[in-house]
C-alpha cells in the first residue's frame, strides 16, 4: 500500500496509478484512527499533485547509524564522531513534498548539502517497547533528504550539538509517499541512492546500518511516540561536504536533486535561489 496526501491536503491510497481518496482529514489521523475508509471518488495519479506524505507531531532525527558515514567523516577530518544514537528533533515546519523547492538561503550558507535517509513512519502511539515488538509500531516507509548547511553545522559543533543547520525552511524533503511494510518487506535489504542533475553522489544499501530499525525504534521510544511521528535512521557515505572536493559538489540554484530508495520511488526536489522564492533579494548575509 502507498499512502499519499496530494493536492489541497487530501489523504489517498495509490493502486495501478490511480488515486483514491480515503475519508480522513490529515495522514496523521489515519494513522490515529488505525486506517480510513474510501470516499468514492478516485483520480489518475498523473493528474494530482502530490504534498508531504505526512506532517507528524514529532520528527526524531537519529544520525550515525552508518559506519561508512563516519568513516567519510574521518577522511576530511570532520570535528565529531559520528556513531550510532545521535538524536534530535527535526523542525516540522521544514517539511516540504516532491518535486517542492528546496530554498537556497544564500545569506545563511554557501554550503548547502544533501544527505539521503530511509526514514519510519509510526503507526500508533507507544512508549517503553523492546526490538522484539517494534514491528507493530511501524506504519510504513518513506524517503528523506536531510539537507544540511555544513558551514552552520561546524559553527554548531563547536558545543557538540546541532539542528538549526538542518531546520531551515524547505530542508527536510520528505515524500513521495509512504509504503506500507509487506510492500518492503525487509528494510535491511534496500538499495539506496541520490542523483543531482542525473550525477549519482551517494550509493548505497540499507544493510549497512549498524544497528537495526527495531534497535532505533525501541531506543527513542524512551521519548514516547505519537501516531504519525517520523524516525529518520541516517544517511550514507557521498555527502558533499565529506568529499575531497566539497566546494565543486555542494547544491546550487538550478541543481535537481533525486532520493530514490528501492520499494519506495524517487523523491525529487530542484534547489531554488532566494530571489526565484520570494519575488525579493535573499537579506543581508548573515555572520557569526
Amino acid at each position: 500500500m502507498k499512502l499519499v496526501t496530494f493536492d489541497d491536503g487530501r489523504v489517498g491510497e495509490v493502486r495501478d496509478e490511480t488515486v483514491t481518496e480515503l475519508d480522513v482529514p490529515t495522514m496523521r489521523e489515519y494513522f490515529e484512527h488505525g486506517g480510513a475508509s474510501p470516499t468514492g471518488r478516485e483520480l489518475p495519479l498523473e493528474d494530482v499533485r502530490l504534498r508531504a506524505p505526512i506532517i507528524p507531531k514529532k520528527f526524531i532525527h537519529t544520525a550515525g547509524n552508518f559506519g561508512e558515514h563516519e568513516e567519510e567523516s574521518r577522511r576530511v577530518g570532520w570535528s565529531h564522531e559520528i556513531a550510532p544514537w545521535i538524536v534530535f528533533f527535526q523542525n516540522v515546519d521544514a517539511i516540504v513534498g516532491p518535486d517542492e523547492p528546496v530554498v537556497y538561503p544564500e545569506h545563511l550558507t554557501e554550503e548547502l548539502d544533501y544527505e539521503l535517509e530511509l526514514a519510519v513512519v509510526v503507526s500508533k502511539a507507544g512508549k517503553w517497547f523492546g526490538p522484539e515488538d517494534a514491528a507493530e509500531y511501524i506504519g510504513g516507509y518513506v524517503i528523506f533528504n536531510d539537507i544540511t548547511a555544513r558551514d552552520i553545522q561546524r559553527r554548531e559543533m563547536r558545543s557538540g550539538v546541532f539542528s538549526f543547520c538542518k531546520g531551515i525552511d524547505t530542508f527536510c524533503p520528505l515524500g513521495p509517499w509512504i509504503v506500507s511494510q509487506d510492500e518492503i518487506g525487509d528494510p535491511h535489504d534496500l538499495k539506496m541512492e541520490l542523483r543531482v542533475n542525473g550525477e549519482r553522489r551517494q550509493a548505497s544499501y540499507s544493510g549497512n546500518m549498524s544497528v537495526t530499525i527495531p534497535e532505533i525504534l525501541s531506543h527513542y521510544s524512551a521519548l514516547g511516540y505519537s501516531a504519525g511521528d517520523v524516525v529518520s535512521t541516517g544517511t550514507v557515505s557521498g555527502v558533499a561536504g565529506f568529499s575531497e572536493d566539497a566546494a565543486s559538489l555542494y547544491l546550487k540554484p538550478g541543481d535537481v536533486i533525486e532520493a530514490e530508495i528501492e520499494k519506495i520511488g524517487v523523491l525529487r526536489n530542484p534547489v531554488v535561489s532566494w530571489q526565484e522564492a520570494h519575488g525579493a533579494p535573499a537579506p543581508e548575509r548573515v555572520r557569526s
